[in-house]
């Protein structure tokens, strides 16, 4: 039913015909038709009506002519005859009147043309009455002394048919006007519903359950538009429930029960494509954190306290993430969990490690006194080359020294390669360097379709150019989120887009914005004046926005992707899956497509529950009429799944590697 919907017309059909037109056109036939039948009935009847008057009107001429003749006057006298013969002309409407001898000679008579006062010569043609003909005997006692013949002049006859024509006609006129008229209003008002209905239809399309139908109308448009809203009623309550369905299996297959949090697993296999992924692979540092004397504290207040506490403990930790761009969180096993922030310095990062564990610190004394309550951390910078089992190792390493020294503290062992990445002033200044100068780049990777790998869009990704080189976005974009910078990225990378868009007509492309972008008004309004003015181009333009940011900027993207949808711009949910984001936004806003975090991909051949929950979205998804894309392929077998699965695109180095947009 919702692919029906998806296909659903969305401009005006042509070659069709409205249902509304269709009945007026039917019934102004019959009408025009019923019409006609009375306009020629009336005018023959009329016609002949007239024809009759001037055929009983010579034939009086004629007979009261003849007895003048024969009685009154003398007829075998010339003059006399003449005289009567005038008389009888000029006091009646004849053609002719004339006295003929018994050879056929006119002894007298009078003729006029034939001419109406009022009725047009078209007419006079058309209408062609007859000209009735009335003779009779003039005799003198047992003498016959010849005959008179009389032709009634039809001109006031025409006229009169005329008028009665012009009413005639002047009546139908008015009656069928009047009667498409009425009948017109009596159709809009019945047939409104169906309107109603073709926009409700519309809205379900769009996956916007709310519209409901009010108008009432006939007893069978009435239950169509009863049947609409229930029909609208069952899918938004089956939406919402699919929508439940995906988040419970999120949680349950990514979720920690007790926190929330990623579970373990889940956060290692995200940060496993943060630290090993070839496009990832940015320099980051993991924060293993652990909670002293736990199992004290259990013992002492019970299970239910304890997991009150690890709540609250989370709840610390989920702040620091959001204050941190691109980091994220998740327990491994009782009371110890692990933050990942990645392209960030391990000097800043031991400062923020030192504020978090005085944070932690305060949420589990004030909870455990008169308790001893300790918080320790260890730190671990990831490098290039080293795997994620070298990353935990090592952090794991410095969480037991921390351990050693008693008090809440956090500890980075010593490594002769940590030093040298760049502090938070150093990239501000590479930064900003990069967007003076200009010095941005496009990458494009292929995002592709089915077992013949067909191109559906290209990823844009960008490069900065430095004095190391260029850097990717995985490297400077997290930092440049933390500094405020990044909306003037995105904005260079918009009008590189859309240039290359108009280089090369047949690409399409796809960008993803930051969520500080998406929170700017002015980047907002900046963006709209762009898509507006690159016209069609735009069409060809995915906007990628993240989960996370659709759930702590609600309002910013709700009016953004609606005005994006009004200019034709698709919009699509990128990092789908790990925002922890209610799927009930997809009922509610247009988004064209989904594209799945590429933590779910890694090892999908491998790894059922997130085969389980991947054919959920997809299913769910295409019922919505909304695509599914997935990111960091990286084997034969991950693709092999995702194609049985039904994805409708999927992108990583297995697939194509990025280039440069400009080769």
């Amino acid at each position: 039913m919702a692919g029906m919907l998806d296909n659903f017309p969305t401009r005006r059909q042509r070659g069709e015909i409205t249902l509304q037109t269709l009945l007026l056109l039917f019934a102004g036939t019959l009408l025009t038709l019923t019409l006609v039948v009375a306009f020629v009935t009336s005018y023959g009847y009329f016609r002949d009506y007239v024809a009759d008057q001037l055929a009983a009107h010579a034939r009086d001429g004629a007979t009261a002519t003849g007895l003048s003749l024969s009685n009154a006057i003398d007829g075998a006298d010339p003059i006399a005859s003449a005289s009567l013969i005038d008389a009888v002309f000029d006091s009646g409407r004849y053609l002719a009147v004339e006295y003929l001898g018994h050879d056929g000679e006119v002894i007298a008579g009078r003729r006029m043309p034939l001419q109406a006062n009022r009725a047009p010569e078209w007419f006079v043609s058309l209408a062609a009455l007859p000209l009735p003909e009335a003779e009779a005997e003039v005799v003198r006692g047992w003498s016959r002394l010849g005959k008179v013949r009389v032709v009634s002049h039809p001109g006031r006859a025409y006229d009169d048919l005329w008028h009665i024509s012009l009413g005639l006609l002047l009546s139908a006129l008015v009656i069928a006007t009047g009667g498409l008229l009425g009948l017109f209003l009596l159709l809009r008002r019945t047939l409104r519903p169906l309107k109603e209905v073709e926009a409700q239809a519309r809205a379900l399309g769009q996956r916007d359950f709310r519209k409901r139908v009010s108008i009432r109308s006939t007893r069978e448009l009435n239950r169509v538009t009863e049947a609409m809203n229930q029909m609208a009623d069952d899918l938004g309550q089956l939406f919402e429930g699919q929508g439940k369905l995906i988040q419970h299996l999120r949680r349950v297959n990514n979720e920690d029960p007790v926190t929330g949090l990623a579970s373990r697993s889940a956060f290692d296999q995200r940060m496993k494509v943060e630290v090993e992924s070839e496009e990832k692979s940015a320099p980051g540092v993991l924060i293993m954190l652990q909670l002293a004397y736990f199992a004290d504290y259990n013992l002492a207040y019970g299970r239910d306290e304890g997991d009150q506490l690890l709540r609250q403990v989370a709840g610390g930790i989920r702040a620091f993430v959001a204050r941190h761009a691109e980091s994220f969180a998740g327990r491994r096993t009782g009371a110890e969990f692990a933050v990942f922030v990645p392209g960030a310095s391990a000097a800043d990062v031991r400062i923020w490690a030192e504020q978090l564990v005085r944070e932690l610190d305060g949420i589990y004394s004030d909870l455990s006194a008169p308790m001893d309550a300790h918080v320790h951390a260890g730190l671990a910078v990831a490098r290039p080359g080293d795997g994620i089992r070298v990353l935990l190792a090592a952090a794991d390493e410095a969480l037991r020294a921390a351990q050693q020294r008693g008090d809440s503290c956090s500890l980075l062992l010593p490594d002769p390669g940590v030093e040298s990445h760049h502090n938070m002033e150093t990239w501000r200044t590479i930064i900003t360097q990069a967007i003076r100068e200009d010095k941005l780049s496009l990458w494009l990777q292929p995002m592709v379709h089915g077992e013949r790998q067909t191109l559906v869009h290209y990823q844009v990704f960008s490069r900065i150019e430095s004095a190391e080189g260029p850097l990717k976005a995985g490297l400077f974009v997290p930092m440049a989120e933390r500094l405020g910078l990044v909306s003037d990225i995105d904005r260079m990378l918009l009008t590189r887009a859309l240039e290359c868009l108009e280089r090369h007509p047949e690409r399409r492309l796809a960008v993803s914005l930051g969520s500080s972008s998406i929170a700017s008004d002015s980047f907002r309004d900046d963006l709209l004046t762009m898509v507006a003015k690159a016209g069609r181009t735009a069409g060809r333009l995915w906007v990628g926005i993240a989960e996370v940011t659709i759930q702590h900027h609600r309002k910013a993207v709700s009016s953004l992707i609606r005005e994006l949808s009004r200019l034709g711009v698709p919009v699509l949910v990128d990092r789908f899956g790990v925002g922890g984001v209610p799927f009930s936004y997809l009922k509610r806003l247009p988004f064209r497509a989904v594209r799945i975090d590429h933590s779910f991909i890694h090892n999908l051949d491998r790894h059922d529950e997130n085969q389980f929950w991947l054919e959920s979205v997809v299913g769910i998804a295409h019922s919505r009429g909304v695509k599914v894309y997935a990111t960091g392929v990286e084997t034969a077998a991950e693709y092999s799944v995702l194609c049985r699965l039904g994805i409708d695109g999927a992108m990583g180095y297995h697939l194509g590697r990025p280039f440069a947009a400009d080769t």
